[in-house]
């Protein structure tokens, strides 16, 4: 069911009530900006792509639901953030005023019962697991939203990466990716890029004031709607080959052997298998490349969504895999990395950010990204 902004913030302020009775709780406290989003269905509270928390709040009690914030925010977020059946308390913007009032408001609303809160401050209580791992499966309208988002951050990187030039320096590729994304009204969480020099050093870093060289890799995480998009892709420059319509392509070894460790993780990837199982998969595919413990020495990625990731995969993250949960595993070997995020839709992964314009190859049934050689 494609449901509408205002049906799904519905279901989302019932979701939160449940807590509420569940709990025996007077009212659900969201400060942080991946919660304020998921609650308003895409909504952002923060000017800041960094922050953990923003200008406005949510509280919801058994009988009303606020949007808590100052009167310098107030109108911008009314006109262009927050849509749906939301009560605005306002206050001053100046501290301590700001604090006090906010807390004596929130105190009032909860009825002298617990608070339940995703940041929870004093004589607070954090959310439950169980209610974090809720958000973890996605509404067919977010799943949406989510596939908008992956598309244009795939396009993006595209752009950044069909610009570049072996004279370019890593930062001035970032630079060449951020305006992409800013072009398409997303926002860089991060954007790596490694040269010919760097990439054999380093499994993933921050740009440098380094020539690209013959090669170069990128990573990004791009959000919208609060949700978080990633993806790698990487550039040889040099002489192209050509398939029979003319396009280009570099099938090489390393394509190959990057491809086949990735799709070891891609097949543990199915509904009621545990996140380790990816985790020991990609573990078991780095002995048999001659990469023994690089899950333990680098980063792979894991549940996404809210947050990139909402959970890491790790040798003992026992949480089920669940139909609507998004993924996203960075595995690299020396050299050499991919990246895409996927809707797990039953044993199916589907790929949110795959760009059709870009050379692929099938891997185990799936679409998979290749590197880029132009001259």
């Amino acid at each position: 069911m494609n449901w509408p902004l205002e049906l799904e913030v519905a279901h989302k302020l019932a979701q939160m009530r449940g807590w509420l009775e569940d709990q025996r709780a007077g009212a659900v406290r969201l400060r942080g900006v991946d919660w304020f989003a998921w609650a308003t269905a895409g909504a952002s509270n923060s000017h800041s792509h960094t922050a953990e928390c923003g200008c406005a709040e949510v509280l919801v009690t058994r009988g009303a639901a606020y949007i808590l914030t100052d009167e310098a925010e107030a109108m911008r977020m009314r006109e262009e953030e927050v849509r749906g059946p939301w009560t605005w308390q306002v206050s001053p913007w100046m501290q301590p005023q700001l604090y006090e009032l906010r807390e004596h408001f929130v105190q009032h609303a909860a009825g002298g019962a617990p608070v339940l809160s995703d940041r929870p401050g004093l004589h607070e209580r954090s959310l439950p697991v169980a209610l974090r791992e809720e958000r973890l499966v996605l509404l067919e309208s977010e799943q949406l939203r989510y596939r908008q988002v992956g598309q244009l951050a795939a396009g993006a990187a595209a752009d950044a990466l069909r610009q570049a030039r072996p004279d370019w320096s890593e930062q001035e590729l970032a630079a060449a990716c951020v305006r992409a994304l800013w072009l398409r009204g997303l926002q860089a969480v991060h954007v790596l890029v490694s040269g010919e020099d760097r990439q054999h050093r380093y499994r993933r870093a921050p740009p440098a004031q380094v020539l690209l060289g013959t090669q170069a890799v990128l990573a990004l995480c791009a959000r919208r709607f609060g949700l978080c998009a990633s993806l790698s892709r990487q550039r040889r420059f040099g002489p192209a080959q050509r398939r029979a319509d003319g396009g280009a392509v570099a099938m090489d070894d390393a394509d190959a052997a990057m491809l086949a460790l990735e799709a070891v993780a891609l097949d543990a990837c199915e509904t009621g298998h545990a996140l380790s199982m990816v985790y020991h998969a990609l573990d078991s595919a780095y002995a048999y490349a001659g990469q023994p413990d690089t899950v333990r020495t680098s980063r792979q990625g894991g549940i996404h969504g809210y947050l990139a990731p909402e959970v890491a995969a790790g040798a003992h993250t026992e949480i089920l895999l669940k139909r609507g949960m998004a993924l996203a595993f960075h595995p690299s070997l020396p050299g050499s990395t991919v990246e895409d995020t996927f809707l797990l839709d039953g044993n199916q992964l589907h790929n949110l950010t795959h760009d059709p314009a870009w050379p692929s190859a099938v891997v185990q049934g799936r679409r998979r990204p290749l590197t880029l050689a132009l001259a």
